[in-house]
């Protein structure tokens, strides 16, 4: 179990790549649906509070065991416990994780291939003219052609894994430099767009104006469950990535500034969407569909709407394909650690990670009918039981490693802070976070049952 020969460049490229990791879906597609479906600002202002409360130690609690361990997350896991006269088994987190990682990067790619399809709709202008309810029939209609689904699933996967097979300093680090500031950059453009619209101050007023009110036990849950998913916890590959980690750089430092990166893209894109919602007098609790329904309704007969709904499912397809690369690194260590190539890890994991996400593709055509549980289809049940129950079931057991298994010496040194700040992080993780992600893991199996 020899230590990992690669490292990021720089305190920069660690910061991009996490941030990577953690951008995505979560962030520009599910967070603004949620807070429009969850009272807003009382949404908000409770996702800050549990990313600082709940993800920050976890992530830092992931990040370090792969530190200390200088080794993909299994041999990680399983180097650290024999150290300190723990059994060798809590290599299992490590392969949980990758087998969460795998099942999400599936739908992953499924529905990253429909902001490719959206994409180019949207910019050949196929949405002028048409009415809300052709709008919503045409994104039906593009699910039930299962040809055009699999046909995009099959792009995004090949444009992730080139990118993976290619490396660390030549693939992964090279494209987070390139793709991060640019999806800021398409951001702020997209958030100076609806500074122009009328609903402007009505989505900052929504957004930032405190309503408690709001807030019930429903919104509190779905505000801790969002903090978890869109900071890429629990899944062992932000452990990955921290075996890469420069040796001298502070990890709380390093973490709180891919956090404030994180609610950044949240924020900004909220303010993009809300401001054309609320311009358009439409309903910002519209659901899953807010994006790919409410968007082309609202932009798609606007003086220039074509371009602006175009830039912004370019804007998805980038931070979707940084995320997914960066999810898809920690399988791709793992089978090189087995003796593998990283090109043939990389062929076999894109393979296997496209079949797999085959049935989710198909979920919506031919498939449509089969509903393997409780009425649900195979996209429904590999959407929901990875994120929801997978993520907070690895973080609880990542987070009892880092603060009770390991050497707490070894853990406050990968650390890299005082030694106050260590032994605030060891008590916030063991009490607060700890308990917070076993209330998510709770309240996520009751409903799944």
């Amino acid at each position: 179990m020899s230590e990992v020969a690669e490292r990021w460049g720089s305190r920069r490229a660690f910061i991009m790549a996490m941030t990577g990791a953690a951008v995505g879906l979560g962030n520009i597609w599910r967070f603004p649906y949620m807070t429009g479906e969850n009272g807003g600002s009382a949404f908000l202002m409770l996702y800050v509070i549990f990313v600082l409360l709940l993800g920050l130690p976890v992530m830092m609690a992931e990040i370090l065991v792969g530190r200390a361990g200088r080794r993909t997350p299994m041999q990680a896991l399983s180097h650290l416990a024999l150290e300190n006269g723990h059994s060798r088994h809590w290599r299992l987190i490590g392969l949980m994780g990758a087998a969460t990682v795998f099942f999400i990067l599936s739908f992953y790619s499924v529905v990253s291939g429909w902001s490719f399809e959206y994409m180019f709709d949207a910019l050949g202008g196929n949405f002028t003219g048409m009415s809300p309810a052709e709008i919503g029939g045409s994104f039906n209609t593009f699910l039930a052609d299962p040809f055009k689904v699999i046909f995009n699933h099959t792009l995004f996967m090949l444009l992730t894994m080139s990118v993976v097979a290619a490396g660390i300093g030549s693939g992964l680090e090279k494209l987070n430099n390139l793709l991060m500031p640019l999806l800021y950059l398409l951001l702020f453009v997209l958030v100076g767009y609806g500074a122009t619209t009328s609903g402007f101050t009505t989505a900052l007023s929504w957004l930032f104006t405190p309503n408690p009110a709001a807030i019930d036990i429903t919104v509190v849950l779905n505000a801790m469950g969002h903090a978890f998913f869109t900071l890429a916890i629990g899944a062992c590959a932000l452990m990955a990535y921290g075996a890469y980690m420069p040796d001298r750089q502070s990890l709380p430092t390093a973490v709180i500034a891919v956090a404030c990166l994180d609610i950044l893209v949240a924020l900004l894109s909220g303010i993009a969407i809300f401001s054309i919602v609320f311009s358009q007098g439409m309903d910002p609790a519209s659901g899953p569909g807010l994006m790919f329904v409410t968007l082309p309704i609202a932009l798609a007969d606007l003086p220039g709407g074509n371009i602006w709904l175009g830039g912004f499912f370019l804007l998805l397809a980038m931070a979707t394909w940084t995320s997914s690369i960066n999810l898809a690194e920690p399988m791709v260590a793992m089978l090189q650690s087995a003796g593998l190539k990283r090109g043939v890890a990389a062929l076999l994991i894109g393979v296997g990670v496209w079949l797999m996400g085959l049935p989710s593709a198909l979920s919506f055509s031919s498939l449509a009918d089969w509903t393997p549980l409780e009425g649900k289809t195979f996209f429904d049940l590999v959407t929901s039981i990875p994120t929801d129950i997978f993520l907070p079931l690895g973080g609880v057991l990542i987070a009892i490693f880092a603060t009770w298994i390991m050497d707490r010496q070894r853990a406050f040194d990968a650390l890299g802070a005082s030694t106050t700040l260590c032994r605030g992080w060891l008590w916030v993780t063991r009490w607060i976070s700890i308990p917070l992600v076993i209330i998510v893991l709770i309240s996520s199996l009751w409903h799944q049952g």
